[in-house]
């Protein structure tokens, strides 16, 4: 097999998806929104990306080159497995199904091959096993992406048509784009622009990826590479966008969504005067993560901030991660929230991702016809053991429309035979710690994969709190309704916990518009201020024996008493004056730990 034949098939071919199971991955270690968390890392062979989100859009057009999808080998198909696999098929794409990790142990490659055809109906003689690590089969894989995938479809002489996947950013070129040609052929010096945002460029530098970048002098229909075009800003490059030659217009490709924010986070430094820092090393990162919203917020108990939007919770851990890890950044993450619909009686719709933001639904006065939440078609494949668990699990988090099957009829494995649970969900019950639960209840075992539904009514209010009866606006969370009681009872026992003691007695209060559903008193710090006075309320058998003694023990304790009571009456009026400061630390200690 020619390399440069091969090379050349490889990066012309288009609408291919290898599924590698494989055998070694750790029980149930997936991540069940990576595509919602990361749409630059799309031609690469990601574990359990479910192809949601712009993905879709490379699929629509059949421009993946290669796709793998990572599940257990011992423990079956994965809940992602199965959503790749749809998308691809509903698409059009060549499947080359691949069984990976053979050469371990603990490999099953004939009850997963069975499984496999219970589940896709994929032959088990056309299933490709292979072993990455010692090398076993990997040539077969490669004559199956050259003999089973047709070559791709394209006129040299139509106008250009090239379509952008993924893109990177260089700190000397600026933006480099990954495009696939369509049509047409594509030269340096050529003027481009853009179908989605109309902006125009010249290609100053192209190539291929051969794997490192090879300078070439043209790209033609069919080949895959890469431009350079002065492009300035990482927003500029939309995946799923289609580029055209200056003056010659075509019909762009179809399937194209722009990426969009589904979970929003502040962001805060624990020192105040380290915010320019922040700000600075936020926009470097998102110099490479063309998919972060950012825009700057204000708050009075935080200070300056960013609020920033994600793909997917994955996303937000990533990204926190590598602020923290990069630029040895100490930040405060708020409670992540989710895009909120708000119809008013005018019928204006108005989407609300800040609590802050959100409308008061308890007044009277408010016009809010009704306010709708972001839901999901979540998919659980799990034991059959645990299934009772994640039924639980589910219902919990106002899982609705609950529906399973079975994964492994028809195979001789009956004593490991799994559920494939389906439900709609609310996406705000996701983004905290459901998937956390979903592992700790099944004991790793439990895979999780989740894609959009559109929105849904729901009972929604906004729970704040209250020190000493001001609102701290960095705490408002949105809540239904049916937990808002058991949340604020949580919220308001961490608070009293990790606020430090003042002069004058704290309430601590959860409401719901003028609703209090939860209070803790946080008691003052009290001097000793009788500690100067002589004795206390005397005895009465030596008041008895003596007259004078017995004036002399009145006027103690009278003044006593009025040292109290000038203490009760200051107190009083400090606690009508007096501010709580909720320090950072505090903060830090509310936000990182999990109700």
């Amino acid at each position: 097999m020619s390399r440069s034949w091969t090379n050349s098939r490889w990066r012309g071919n288009a609408g291919l998806l290898v599924c590698s199971i494989t055998s070694s991955q750790t029980p149930g270690i997936s991540s069940p929104n990576l595509s919602q968390s990361t749409d630059s890392k799309i031609a690469g062979g990601l574990p359990g990306c479910s192809f949601a989100g712009s993905s879709q859009s490379i699929l629509h057009v059949l421009i993946l080159d290669v796709r793998t999808s990572q599940v257990d080998a011992s423990q079956g198909v994965q809940a992602q497995s199965i959503s790749v696999f749809h998308n691809a098929k509903d698409r059009g794409l060549t499947i080359i199904p691949v069984l990976n990790k053979i050469d371990l142990p603990a490999a099953q490659p004939e009850r997963i091959a069975a499984q496999i055809q219970s589940t896709f109906g994929i032959n088990p003689d056309d299933i490709i096993r292979i072993s990455a690590k010692t090398g076993q089969g990997v040539e077969d894989v490669l004559e199956a992406i050259i003999t089973r995938i047709p070559p791709p479809i394209g006129s040299a002489t139509a106008p250009l048509k090239a379509f952008l996947f993924d893109s990177f950013y260089d700190r000397y070129r600026g933006v480099i784009s990954l495009v696939n040609v369509q049509e047409g052929i594509l030269r340096k010096g050529d003027k481009i622009t853009s179908c989605h945002t109309r902006k125009k460029y010249e290609v100053t530098e192209l190539g291929i990826m051969h794997p490192e970048e090879v300078p070439t002098d043209s790209l033609r229909a069919g080949q895959v590479g890469y431009i350079a075009c002065n492009m300035k800003e990482s927003s500029e490059a939309h995946i799923g966008d289609t580029l055209h030659r200056v003056g010659e217009p075509v019909e762009p490709l179809p399937g194209f969504q722009p990426a969009k924010a589904m979970v929003f986070a502040g962001i805060f430094p624990v020192e105040s005067s380290d915010f320019p820092k922040l700000e600075e090393s936020i926009k470097r990162l998102t110099l490479t993560d063309r998919s972060v919203t950012v825009q700057r917020e204000s708050s009075t108990a935080l200070g300056q901030g960013c609020r920033l939007g994600f793909l997917g919770t994955l996303h937000m851990d990533v990204f926190r991660q590598r602020l923290e890890d990069e630029y040895d950044a100490n930040i405060i993450i708020t409670a992540p929230t989710v895009p909120y619909k708000v119809i008013y009686r005018d019928n204006k719709e108005v989407f609300v991702s800040n609590p802050t933001e959100f409308p008061e639904t308890a007044d009277s006065t408010c016009k809010v016809k009704e306010i709708q939440e972001p839901v999901v078609q979540a998919s659980i494949i799990v034991p059959e053991v645990y299934f009772g668990d994640m039924m639980e699990l589910c219902f919990s988090h106002r899982a609705e429309d609950l529906d399973h099957r079975y994964l492994d009829a028809g195979t001789s494995s009956s004593e490991s035979s799994r559920i494939m649970l389906t439900c709609i969900m609310p996406l705000s019950e996701i983004v905290t710690n459901f998937f956390d639960q979903l592992k700790s209840r099944s004991s790793g075992f439990a895979s999780f994969d989740y894609e959009d539904a559109g929105y849904k009514q729901s009972d929604l209010a906004k729970l704040s709190f209250l020190l000493n009866g001001n609102p701290v606006d960095a705490l408002a969370i949105i809540v239904h309704r049916s937990v808002a009681d058991t949340l604020a009872r949580v919220w308001v026992k961490k608070l009293h916990k990790v606020i430090p003691r003042q002069l004058f007695e704290v309430p601590i209060q959860a409401v719901i518009g003028k609703k209090v559903l939860a209070r803790e008193t946080l008691r003052a710090m009290r001097a000793d201020v009788t500690a100067g006075l002589y004795g206390g309320k005397p005895r009465l058998k030596m008041v008895a024996s003596s007259p004078k003694l017995m004036c002399a023990a009145a006027g103690h304790y009278e003044r006593k008493m009025k040292h109290l009571e000038n203490q009760k009456e200051g107190k009083r009026k400090m606690k009508k004056v007096g501010k709580v400061n909720l320090p950072q630390e505090a903060f830090f200690d509310i936000l990182s730990t999990k109700s």
